[in-house]
């Protein structure tokens, strides 16, 4: 960190006193009356600075008006704009938008449109509004001339076409500061002073050469005198700055230099910086708000709306649910429960099985059919009007309505969406409000109008200790710190792109922001900025592994100064290491035994206890992709019927064959669900797999083995020294095989879809693999004798057997191992968690045994 020490100037009474004296020179001058004179300041932030300067620097008298120009046309005459004019609200503009395009012959791509279409209106409207009236058609036709044909018949058509449009649109348009060109406001004020900030403002430029004499233009900005004392933060990434962002602003705070400005140049950073503040007791106050969409109250319309989607999933469905007072905690659990034991992931699934099965779970019956009952009404197209009556009346129907009127961000939902009663009829007046919208349609109208709106939170009475706002709004404010987080070449550009598709020459033509102008502007505020008494400049040397540079600007300052010590306050702490849980369970014991749970006893007796013994398990997402676990539970269903109606009905016709494993493919992902998209890298295998796969069982059969049973249940009591214990499992498939001598056997199969080596080398493993010993162990004893085999199916045709060496002798030490570890567990052995090997990378219980914080 370095320290550039300067003069400690500060923007204030010299600066204020100055402009201010002008303007009452100017009045006297022109003989007018204060309170008929307006001046217009460059935002509407600085309202409160300048009543407060007037106040200081003249409390005898009267003050003029201290509007902005929209401000000050809204006090005159409120705007309510009707048909095709262009009224800057979301709600209406892209209904207008949409309609423009399908009148202009673009209704194919329209909705590609839309939004470029609105960007461009969005762009001109300003320099539409800042000419009378009376004068806009010439503008129009002047314009029209810029623009000309261009792009006709190439690849940039369609930006043309939509330029035009956007010409086309906001000049035909009334707008709010129209008002300002009436006779009856020109005879009304006598005078006028525009304070002009970093931009120009064309509309403020045009009502001075329509107030002639009686107007004044001064620069609030004349060019940087001296800097305050600048400290440079170079940190390592985004956390490690907003950290040093955050405790900067408290050391400030501390030390009295408030109100403490902090820059928004970056909002994911701020929302940080403001949560480590919030931590720390201090609460800033956004001057530019957030995105509406980005609230809890729009969040609950949007899953509302998502919800009510015909291909909705099952977790749509509880999102929305939880925000949904008409069906009480203990139904929506008791479903959720259901639905992630069921694993059912389309909504439409669980309908269609409770209609078919409503008496098994009458509770959750009930809480499905009350869910409907809120989705169907949200179904069918309609129009906007009806969409915005129907949903206000599920809203309340489901309790959501009230929770938004609680709260402000739901009160501006409410009203940006014309939710309100009466208020959708506010729309009816809109080119194209009378088409039919799907639901799709209607739910992106609503993202769309969220996303466009800003919502600012109501502040409480009081000097703001710490203020979030743009660079350029620190234009004559007096800010005793500011912290200027997100200096990097990435969010902090000396010269930043103009927005929009205009080239350069219509830029120039049409009196649109420039790179170069852009570019002034942006270095005269931050030339502003550096000006604050107390100045910290933040920005990161890396994101993504990527480096970073400063930016620019800030590399154009002098970087040899002093080093800053790092405020952030420093703590001792103790290392505290966990050490291995060793718990006991022999109070909880285990009276069925499957192969997966003993193979969780022998990799780590902690993960048996915490799974197997304490019953703690995972909630099971719903909405996951298709995995290798869906793969393998799907193979083995299909082999199951495929072998099941081969044994009854043989055929040794390769063809024949082929097509009844193709059949029990599409019959077991019918049943499974799975026929998805998530699917086609697996189907995309199957040829392969199904041709190796009736190779190795045409081998197979020609040893004497033959299909017996597939999915076998089977179990086992197995007695110990205290009590016993029940081996239970599924066994993939057992055959009638013929041994080395000839004798009738029974050869237990169990599919593999793992690599062949993994196979392989469980097959080596011997008494390490304990899956093929458990299964032979399920078998009945006294019987055949056993033999038992992994069959590994490969996806790329190979399939191929790998037989385990005496499996009898593999069964009876697994038995052994089994009595002695239970009579251990029994007698109060310790379980302790063992950490070692691959098989903590995914269990369950790592969480649990703490294993990250061991000694």
């Amino acid at each position: 960190m370095t320290v550039i020490a300067k003069s400690d100037a500060k923007l204030g009474a010299s600066l204020w006193e100055q402009a201010l004296q002008r303007v009452q020179a100017h009045i006297q001058r022109m003989g007018a009356h204060p309170a008929r004179c307006v001046m217009l300041l460059p935002y509407a932030q600085l309202m409160g600075e300048i009543q407060q300067q007037w106040a200081r620097l003249m409390p005898d008298g009267f003050a003029p008006r201290f509007e902005t120009t929209r401000n000050w046309a809204q006090r005159l005459a409120g705007f309510v704009p009707q048909g095709l004019d262009f009224a800057q609200d979301m709600a209406r503009d892209r209904l207008t938008a949409a309609a423009l395009l399908e009148r202009a012959g673009l209704g194919e791509p329209c909705q590609m449109l839309i939004a470029p279409l609105l960007e461009a209106a969005g762009q001109l409207a300003p320099l539409a509004a800042a000419i009378a009236p009376d004068e806009r058609g010439a503008w129009l036709e002047e314009q029209r001339g810029l623009l000309g044909l261009a792009g006709e018949g190439s690849a940039l058509r369609y930006e043309a076409a939509v330029a035009r449009l956007a010409l086309e649109w906001v000049a035909a348009s009334r707008h709010a500061t129209d008002v300002l060109f009436t006779p009856g406001v020109r005879a009304a004020v006598d005078a006028i002073v525009v304070l002009q900030g970093f931009q120009g403002d064309a509309l403020a430029e045009t009502l001075c050469q329509t107030w002639g004499d009686a107007a004044l233009v001064l620069p609030l900005w004349q060019g940087a005198a001296s800097v305050g004392s600048i400290a440079l933060h170079p940190a390592h990434e985004a956390e490690d700055e907003a950290q040093r962002a955050a405790a900067r602003i408290i050391a400030h705070v501390q030390a009295g230099r408030i109100p403490v400005a902090l820059a928004s140049t970056d909002r994911a950073l701020l929302r940080r910086i403001t949560a480590l503040l919030q931590g720390a007791g201090l609460t800033a106050k956004d001057e530019n708000g957030w995105t509406l969409a980005t609230t809890r109250a729009a969040a609950q319309v949007m899953t509302f709306l998502r919800a009510c989607a015909w291909n909705a999933g099952s977790d749509a469905l509880l999102d929305w649910l939880r925000a949904v007072p008409a069906i009480q905690a203990p139904a929506q659990r008791a479903l959720e429960q259901w639905l992630r034991r069921n694993a059912l992931q389309a909504w439409a699934s669980v309908v269609q099985w409770f209609d078919a099965h409503p008496e098994r779970h009458p509770g959750i019956a009930a809480s499905v059919a009350q869910i409907e009952a809120l989705r169907q009404p949200l179904c069918a197209a309609r129009p906007l009007a009806d969409w915005l009556a129907s949903l206000r009346q599920q809203l309340q129907a489901s309790g959501q309505w009230a929770l938004l009127q609680q709260d402000d961000a739901g009160e501006r939902v409410l009203l940006e969406l014309h939710l309100n009663e009466g208020l959708e009829t506010g729309l009816a007046d809109v080119a194209g409000a009378a088409r039919k919208l799907s639901l799709a349609d209607f739910s992106h109208w609503v993202d769309q109008v969220l996303e466009a709106t800003r919502f600012k939170p109501d502040w409480e009475q009081g000097e703001p200790t710490v203020v979030l706002l743009p660079l350029a709004q620190l234009l004559a404010r007096p800010f005793a710190a500011l912290v200027l987080p997100g200096c990097d070449e990435k969010r902090l550009q000396a010269a930043p792109e103009p927005p929009g598709q205009w080239t350069q020459a219509q830029r120039q033509a049409l009196g649109l922001p420039t790179r170069a102008s852009l570019e002034a502007a942006q270095r005269a505020a931050w030339a502003n900025a550096l000006q604050t008494p107390a100045v910290d400049v933040l920005w990161r040397s890396s994101e993504g592994g990527e480096p970073l540079l400063a930016s620019p600007l800030v590399l154009a300052l002098p970087q040899d100064g002093p080093a800053v010590p790092d405020v952030r306050p420093q703590r001792s702490v103790a290392p505290a290491p966990v050490p291995r849980p060793l718990p006991v369970g022999a109070r909880l014991p285990v009276t069925q035994l499957s192969a997966s749970s003993y193979a969780d006893l022998r990799h780590c007796p902690y993960r048996f206890y915490a799974l197997r013994q304490l019953g703690l398990q995972e909630s099971d997402e719903l909405d996951v992709e298709i995995d290798k676990r869906d793969f393998g539970t799907w193979l083995h269903e299909v082999l199951q019927r495929f072998h099941e109606g081969l044994s009854a009905a043989p055929t040794q016709d390769a063809a024949e064959r082929r097509a009844r494993l193709d059949a029990a493919a599409a019959q077991a992902r019918e049943h499974l669900g799975l026929s998805g998209s998530d699917f086609l890298p697996y189907a995309s295998g199957w040829p392969q797999l199904r041709d190796g796969y009736l190779q190795w069982l045409q081998k197979h059969e020609g040893t004497g083995a033959q299909f017996a049973q597939a999915e076998v249940k089977a179990q086992q009591s197995l007695a110990l020294a205290q009590g016993g214990l029940q081996l239970v499992g599924t066994l993939d498939r057992i055959d009638q095989a013929t041994g080395v001598e000839g004798r009738e056997t029974a050869l237990v199969i169990d599919y593999k879809t793992e690599s062949s080596k993994s196979t392989e080398a469980r097959v080596k493993a011997g008494t390490e693999d304990t899956q093929l010993a458990f299964y032979a162990a399920l078998m009945p004893d006294p019987g055949p004798p056993l033999r038992a085999a992994y069959v590994n199916v490969g996806e790329r045709g190979e399939t191929k057997t790998y037989e385990a060496t005496d499996v009898t002798v593999l069964r009876d030490a697994l038995l052994t191992g089994i009595r002695h570890d239970f009579d251990r567990i029994a007698q109060g052995a310790a379980l302790p968690a063992l950490g070692e090997g691959s098989v903590c990378d995914w269990c369950a219980a790592r969480g649990l045994c703490r294993k990250d914080f061991w000694q």
